[in-house]
């Protein structure tokens, strides 16, 4: 039988089908409290259903916001809120939806790359879609570590609160730090709303949310987020501390917040989901063994318009390379570029000359944020090196890209 599925953009009415689709497929209730938090950032003109004869059996989206690459902040498509139906797989509707939603960004020229999180590594390279960041998962023993003695006469002092009455102060921060954290993205107020979003029933028997922030000489510094998962067993208090983000814009700062964190009374671990690959904790620590770290990817990124992406970003060291590009999907990337740039600037034009270097667009991807280097690509056989002018010093940057939230 023909498959007469077909795709057009949501409208309002659209909205209650698409969020228990988004139920089905993560198996979580996205009702009460928290839909109405996805619908405080959900942009209807960037979301894309498959219409089943009313019933919608798919559904893609995009957010319009900014994210932090190499010596840049740069507009990018953060592409969420993708799934099917289960009794809908198997037709090509995941393709086809990718496939106009990556033709619709690019036709649009606004966003030279575009973001995800992928639920299933193996479905987004499909897409051009590349693994650009990394994060690490801690599981600390916070009675087991110690973190260098604190100064006679610290700097600065910290005042705790609800997160809503000290947002003022953490955006602050955050936007002051944002241009320099590669991997981070814009937050309005609406994003701030999601980030601190706090259903009840979402939080797994644990607390509220708290926040504490830094405050220096000069005003705020830094802060952390987090919340209390009590517990008892026949040692008695075995509490766990669940840290959602620690933002700091010098060391004192970030050794005062963690100090505080793996200090709290009657708990016996402390986790985070979304700590750096480099966390400058894993060499403040006197046993790094004991923070249970443990690496898993994190931001997938798709090259959407090869020179735009390339010339929009920095580069640590002077570099003069030919890559040549292979993009099924948006064929006007396939070919060869000169990337010609350094530290302050980029330029990136068609060429006939020889490659140094051949690469799919989903390495691109990759290989952008400056996370996963062209070598190891290499050595892996994914790139392939024509001569000895290899571009992995420059595209490196002086932190690993460290993503803040899943959006």
């Amino acid at each position: 039988m023909k498959d007469e599925t077909q795709l057009r953009p949501s409208t309002g009415d659209d909205f209650a089908a698409i969020f228990g689709l988004l139920s089905t497929v993560f198996h979580e209730e996205i009702e009460g409290e928290l839909r109405d938090l996805e619908g405080v950032v959900y942009e209807l003109d960037r979301s894309l259903v498959a219409d089943d004869a009313g019933l919608v059996a798919g559904h893609v989206q995009a957010f319009s916001r900014d994210l932090t690459v190499p010596g840049a902040v740069i507009p990018a498509a953060h592409v969420s809120g993708v799934g099917v139906l289960p009794t809908h797989r198997r037709r090509g509707l995941l393709t086809r939806m990718m496939h106009r939603q990556l033709h619709e960004i690019a036709d649009a020229g606004r966003e030279a790359v575009a973001v995800l999180w992928a639920s299933e590594t193996s479905i987004y390279p499909r897409f051009g879609y590349g693994p650009a960041a990394s994060r690490l998962s801690l599981n600390i023993m916070n009675r087991e570590v110690r973190l260098p003695v604190p100064p006679a006469e610290p700097s600065g002092r910290l005042r705790m609160g609800d997160p809503g009455d000290l947002l003022a102060e953490m955006s602050g921060v955050y936007e002051r730090l944002r241009p320099d954290r590669v991997g981070w993205s814009s937050r309005d107020d609406n994003w701030w709303k999601w980030v601190l979003g706090d259903p009840k029933d979402h939080r797994d028997g644990a607390t509220r949310r708290y926040a504490v922030v830094h405050e220096g000489p000069g005003g705020p510094t830094g802060y952390a987020l987090w919340r209390i998962k009590d517990d008892w067993n026949s040692h008695g208090p075995s509490a766990e501390v669940q840290v959602r983000e620690v933002v700091a814009a010098d060391p004192e700062t970030y050794q005062a917040l963690w100090r505080f964190l793996l200090g709290i009374d009657l708990t016996r671990s402390v986790t985070m989901r979304l700590a750096a690959v480099d966390e400058p904790l894993l060499y403040m620590v006197d046993e790094p063994r004991r923070l249970g770290a443990g690496y898993v990817d994190a931001l997938w990124l798709r090259v959407i318009d090869v020179p735009g992406a390339l010339t929009a970003r920095r580069y640590a060291t002077d570099v003069d390379v030919v890559l040549e590009v292979t993009d099924p999907i948006l064929t006007r990337n396939s070919g060869r570029w000169r990337l010609t740039g350094g530290p302050g600037g980029a330029t990136c034009t068609p060429t006939g000359d020889p490659a140094d270097v051949a690469l799919s667009v989903t390495d691109l991807g990759a290989v952008y944020l400056g996370g996963t280097a062209f070598s190891t690509l290499a050595a892996a056989g994914r790139v392939r090196q024509a001569t000895g002018n290899d571009p992995t010093v420059a595209f490196r940057w002086n932190r690993l890209p460290s993503p803040t939230e899943v959006f």
